[in-house]
């Protein structure tokens, strides 16, 4: 495990294998990875233009605003004769001379390590030599792992590195349980999975101390790598040690969640030692029993396993249960059974109340304390976040007609909450009476597909309110023809910020800092 000490170290890929770069590029990318706070660059020789290796490392090492690391991949197709690789040692050697601070060197390619530690020896170097394995295809057992990582410690190299494909978010756990192995070796190891769900490889590093973290550029995205940026602003790494609590979002896909930039932020501010990281799940019986340790203290759920998840969940408080929908999950301290939470429905349900209220809409639900009351209430999608707002809605008094394209499924949903379901294909052409309010609980308008409108533009008129549970983008389209129709909206940020609060409370166990996470969605959502 990572302790509260260790040094945190952000590494910034700044050349990309899928194209050539100009050394000047380089010495410029090297900038903006200071400036994007990283700590140390990692530059590829391969990847360079023309590559010219007295010449150029001069140029890159003279202007080293950050410790280098320098390496030299090449496809292992067979190809290589043996002059290539001599070419490729002596420019590893003067990366040595001209004061690299890192040189890597792959695993295959390992019996020229004792050259270049004699190489450092001799020019009184002080640069650490990293042996690498960059393995493709599926995570290999865990038996596997380990007996590369002895080959490589066995290399007498500095550092190790080891760099797998996550085929699955349960193959990480493999790469985490290296850590301990490596500290009782006493040999520093940098690794991670790349692809979009090894991302908490990355995120979680520090947790199990790794050597490094790895961050991309702003102009050089790298999938399944966290950006400089959000290491810097949302996440903090520096932060995180082996006591540090992880929370996650379980979602498919999940790189739209705004949540990291809202949740580790709140976290902060009550002194809470967590950190709150995407999860992208493929199966959730797999994960569950994957992710089974107290360091996983609790998750969001969403898109589109809010439904499906109750099954594993040990309890499930009663509001979600009558709904059927959870979004949040806590795993209990004293017994470590994961227990069940919704609060989707009144954060949706408080936010079209209180819209309404400012609008002075509470004449007919007075007497019930609901402006809701006796309202009908025109529900788009019988998901999880439908649900939630249909037994929100019901709560309050409305009076229920429920579309989905699921027909048996808004009949369903209709019939738990003594409303009324439509077949799908009426939407369209669907009159409300006046005064109604029309909510969307389905993905449509969302980011990318943002010109989607789930109902008619000329039917907006109808509706008092119109409310999006959508929030990227912030302002959807059918959020603006509902303002141009002159609806009171209220957007899907304004329900993610409540449940959020709600969540934070049930992660922390404390007050969540409603004052700040509210400031913190309106500046960067």
């Amino acid at each position: 495990m990572g302790s509260a000490n260790q040094v945190l170290n952000i590494c910034a890929p700044i050349t990309n294998q899928q194209e050539s770069v100009s050394v000047e590029q380089i010495v410029n990318n090297m900038k903006l990875a200071k400036e994007e706070g990283a700590d140390t660059v990692e530059v590829r020789l391969d990847c360079i233009t023309n590559f010219y290796p007295l010449l150029h490392l001069k140029i890159i090492l003279q202007n080293k605003p950050l410790p280098v690391l320098i390496a030299n991949r090449k496809k292992w197709d067979g190809s290589l004769s043996k002059g290539d690789e001599s070419m490729r040692l002596e420019a590893l050697q003067l990366a040595v001379e001209l004061g690299a601070d890192f040189i890597e060197v792959e695993l295959k390619e390992a019996s020229c390590i004792p050259a270049l530690v004699e190489h450092k020896r001799n020019h009184n170097s002080h640069g650490k030599i990293i042996v690498s394995c960059y393995v493709d295809g599926i995570t290999p057992p865990q038996e596997e792992l380990l007996q590369l990582v002895a080959r490589m410690q066995a290399t007498g190299s500095d550092i190790i590195k080891l760099v797998t494909h996550a085929a699955d978010i349960t193959e990480v756990t493999r790469i985490f349980s290296l850590f301990p192995h490596c500290q009782n070796l006493q040999v520093p190891l940098i690794a991670y999975s790349y692809g979009e769900r090894g991302l908490i490889s990355h995120l979680l590093s520090p947790k199990f101390g790794g050597f490094f973290v790895y961050g991309s550029l702003a102009g050089n995205p790298i999938p399944g790598m966290p950006s400089l940026d959000s290491l810097k602003e949302a996440y903090k790494l520096e932060g995180v040690n082996e006591d540090t609590k992880v929370f996650g979002l379980i979602s498919k896909p999940v790189s739209h969640s705004k949540g990291p930039i809202l949740h580790n932020p709140s976290f902060r501010h009550v002194n809470y030692n967590g950190i709150y990281v995407p999860m992208f799940v493929d199966d959730l019986k797999e994960f569950f029993s994957t992710y089974s340790s107290p360091d996983f203290s609790g998750f969001s759920v969403g898109i589109p396993y809010k439904e499906e998840v109750l099954r594993f969940c040990d309890e499930v408080h009663p509001l979600a249960q009558s709904i059927g929908a959870v979004n949040t999950i806590i795993r209990r301290a004293g017994d470590g059974k994961l227990v069940g939470y919704n609060t989707d429905c009144e954060a949706a349900i408080t936010a079209i109340e209180d819209a309404l209220v400012e609008r002075g809409c509470n004449d007919g639900g007075a007497s019930l304390g609901s402006p809701l009351a006796g309202r009908l209430f025109v529900l788009v999608g019988a998901g999880g976040a439908g649900k939630a707002l249909a037994f929100g809605a019901k709560s309050r008094g409305a009076r229920l007609v429920i579309f989905d394209i699921d027909f048996d499924r808004a009949k369903s949903l209709a019939c738990a909450v003594s409303g009324e379901a439509q077949p799908y294909k009426e939407l369209v052409n669907f009159q409300p009476e006046k005064g109604a309010i029309l909510a969307n609980a389905t993905p449509i308008g969302m980011h990318p597909n943002t010109d989607r409108i789930p109902v008619a533009e000329a039917t907006l008129e109808h509706y008092w309110l119109v409310f999006d549970a959508v929030y990227t983008p912030r302002r959807t389209r059918l959020l603006k023809e509902a303002d141009a129709a002159g609806a009171t909206t209220v957007g899907g940020v304004e329900m993610f910020l409540r449940q959020a609060i709600g969540q934070c409370n049930l992660f922390t166990g404390l007050e969540a800092p409603k004052e700040l996470m509210r400031e913190i969605v309106l500046s960067k959502f």
